[in-house]
């Protein structure tokens, strides 16, 4: 079965090496309340709906919490996400070039995220400034429940009109972008090197000594193949290949 369609997440993936804006914004909001959380605990939930993804950090810390102080926390995060996107808005190499081949072989391109309408439209309009645009963009306010649900994924497909749901790939970086991907019953696919589970910019990852770089990739690649991933790329540039092994393998 021919692949129609690429859906694809935003930070992490298409934008913002290593998931940084959302990531310290949940670190700062939860810090002016008093609450310790270490980097690593916070980016665990990364790819829910950021209420969802205070409420996951919540439950880790085993202590008793109310739906109030998630919606504080809320407020107070929401800004932070959007001025950490403005921040953090640079596309990922490669990005521009790997669409062009996309629609070159006739797929549609689509995005999901977790982020809110304010982050989206800018990291919307920052794309299309560096020469990225897809074909619809779907965020977790448009739907009744964000990830690990399906229907981001089904918004985007019924917006440009593509099934079944092998006839799509959902290319992410965590864990829950995975998730989504298995609950809609499309092809999962996780990116390596700039991703939320590899957890650096893109000057730190180049930094990284050889043998280290690849040992922190193979972990990643676990991390992701346990999820549920059908794969794993390094860089995007690697997704030609792996819509041809996904065709082949249908």
């Amino acid at each position: 079965m021919p692949i129609q369609l690429v859906v694809f997440d935003w930070a992490g993936t298409i934008i913002d090496f290593g998931s940084c804006a959302p990531v310290h914004a949940f670190h700062k909001a939860f810090a002016t309340k008093g609450i310790a959380v270490t980097m690593a605990e916070t980016r665990r939930p990364m790819g829910l709906h950021k209420k969802d993804h205070i409420r996951e950090m919540l439950k880790a810390m085993g202590r008793p919490w109310t739906e109030a102080e998630v919606e504080e926390l809320y407020q107070i995060v929401t800004p932070m996400q959007l001025a950490g996107a403005r921040e953090c808005a640079r596309l990922i190499p490669g990005v521009p070039e790997t669409a062009r081949l996309l629609r070159e072989r006739g797929l549609k391109i689509g995005t999901t995220t977790g982020y809110f309408h304010a982050a989206l439209a800018v990291c919307l309009s920052a794309a299309k400034e560096q020469g990225f645009e897809p074909d619809a963009a779907v965020c977790a306010d448009d739907v009744p429940q964000g990830r690990p649900a399906p229907w981001m994924m089904f918004r985007v497909m019924e917006k440009l009109n593509v099934y079944p749901p092998k006839a799509v790939v959902k290319v992410g970086d965590t864990p829950i972008d995975m998730a989504e991907a298995r609950s809609a019953g499309t092809w999962a696919l996780g990116v390596v090197d700039s991703s939320n589970e590899m957890g650096l910019t893109e000057g730190e990852f180049a930094a990284l000594a050889p043998a280290e770089r690849e040992r922190r990739r193979a972990a990643v690649r676990d991390v992701l193949l346990d999820a549920g991933a059908d794969g794993t790329i390094d860089t995007l540039a690697e997704l030609p290949e792996a819509i041809e092994a996904f065709e082949a393998m249908s």
